[in-house]
């Protein structure tokens, strides 16, 4: 097993980051700020940058944008590396959506190049030999594992109808996976992976965790089926500079923790809260809430000359590998040069730089864990938050829910548009289920 210690970040060469803007001011602490703003954010990511970009435009509000951490762009971070690739910080984004209000509005701070994201496993089928197979399982996926032998969509419902058990309420994760999956598929997919994610096996999660896990009965191998996927030319951060850093109404402020400075900020009208709500309510006494927490471990590979890689220049066949199997204890390898929004020395360079993710309990908050006791205790925080007064909670943390990148965009354009009705709660665009941990 890995040994993970306690700096989270001891994985990643962070020592160069570059290809980013930013304004000097942004870290002049809170000096230089005006006595009053319309709203103080909490969180320069999508939610916070969302709300300040639309409070200007809209309706000319003076914001200030305050962020504990040292960038803008929230988990969305990316930045070019020493050795020239652009990476992102907190793992890798990829961007889809079915909603056309949200393609329409980030594609006024970003040109976008087009990408449809395919996930591969490496798992050993039934001969206890590696294959590389797409994931979700599909019918290739069971004929490299299982000599299936499957070619229509008839033909790969009826393999898993006769291995899907038939269970109309499942009390856990496993009995719920074997509703969808099956056995073989079960075992050689989503048992270990589940358990590395979660630490802990199915049957101790809820049936909810493995309910919706994908199973394909076509050839389609992309993971999302989106109308609109996509990587921003420039990278993430660019949309968050191009939404607030020429913005005169906008103020930002790094490196400032909201709960150490609190007394100390200006006032204003409306406090815009996008942190983990349990943050919030520290002081009322109550239990946290549980996330699990990812750890990166970076890795730089260039080929000697006896390489011979079916895939030259590359350390694997695409952008995410996962490792479903107990064999490692990492998730998931992601070799960002296959994306083709890297800039030209990136895409030149004989090199490449990979990135072994592990799950673990400690760290930045990423995963909610769906369990009765944390809905329960959500549940006491979000009655306290809907009479806080003068605060607007906002965003994934404070809904104690994973978003998608454009699911966050749409929650924070929906609930800027119930701030500016004054409070008028209209009909919300149903969310669906995010992609969750991959």
């Amino acid at each position: 097993m890995t040994t993970l210690g306690n700096d989270e970040w001891a994985g990643m060469d962070l020592s160069v980051r570059r290809g980013n803007d930013h304004d000097p001011s942004w870290f002049a602490g809170l000096n230089g700020l005006a006595d009053e703003y319309d709203m103080i954010i909490v969180g320069a990511g999508i939610s916070g940058c969302v709300f300040a970009e639309r409070g200007s435009k809209e309706l000319g509000l003076k914001s200030l944008i305050i962020d504990k951490r040292d960038h803008i762009g929230g988990n969305c971070y990316d930045f070019i590396n020493k050795h020239g690739f652009r990476v992102s910080q907190y793992g890798v984004h990829l961007f889809h959506t079915k909603f056309d209000r949200v393609w329409e509005y980030v594609n006024r701070f970003s040109d976008w190049i087009p990408y449809e994201h395919r996930v591969k496993g490496k798992v050993k089928d039934i001969r206890d030999d590696y294959q590389i197979v797409p994931i979700p399982p599909s019918q290739e996926t069971v004929n490299k594992l299982f000599d299936a032998n499957v070619h229509t969509e008839e033909e790969m419902e009826a393999w898993l109808d006769a291995r899907r058990s038939v269970n109309p309420d499942p009390k856990n994760g496993e009995e719920s996976a074997l509703t969808r999956s099956g056995p073989e598929l079960y075992e050689a997919i989503f048992k270990h992976y589940t358990h590395k994610q979660w630490d802990k096996w199915p049957e101790e999660l809820d049936a909810s965790v493995l309910a919706r896990i994908p199973v394909r009965t076509n050839r389609d191998d992309r993971y999302f089926s989106d109308q609109h996927q996509a990587l921003p030319k420039d990278g993430y951060t660019r949309i968050f500079e191009n939404m607030i850093m020429s913005d005169p109404n906008i103020t930002v402020r790094l490196n400032v923790d909201f709960f150490e400075q609190r007394a100390a900020l200006p006032k204003c009208g409306l406090t815009v809260f996008t942190g983990p709500i349990d943050a919030y309510y520290a002081s009322q006494g109550l239990p946290k809430l549980e996330y699990r927490s990812l750890r990166f471990f970076e890795e730089y590979h260039e080929p000697d000359a006896s390489d011979k890689s079916p895939h030259p220049g590359f350390y694997q066949p695409c952008l995410q590998l996962n490792y479903p199997g107990p064999e490692v204890d990492f998730t998931r390898i992601v070799e960002y040069k296959h994306k083709p929004n890297q800039p030209a020395e990136a895409k030149q360079s004989k090199g490449t730089v990979i990135f072994k993710e592990y799950s673990c309990d400690v760290g930045e908050p990423y995963y909610p864990v769906p369990n009765p006791a944390n809905r329960e205790l959500y549940e006491r925080y979000q009655a306290l938050a809907k009479d806080e007064p003068g605060v607007c909670f906002v965003g994934r943390l404070a809904s104690y829910k994973y978003f998608n990148m454009d699911q966050a965009f749409l929650n924070a354009l929906e609930c800027w548009d119930e701030v500016k009705a004054g409070g008028k709660v209209a009909a919300r665009t149903e969310l669906g289920e995010a992609d969750g941990p991959k």
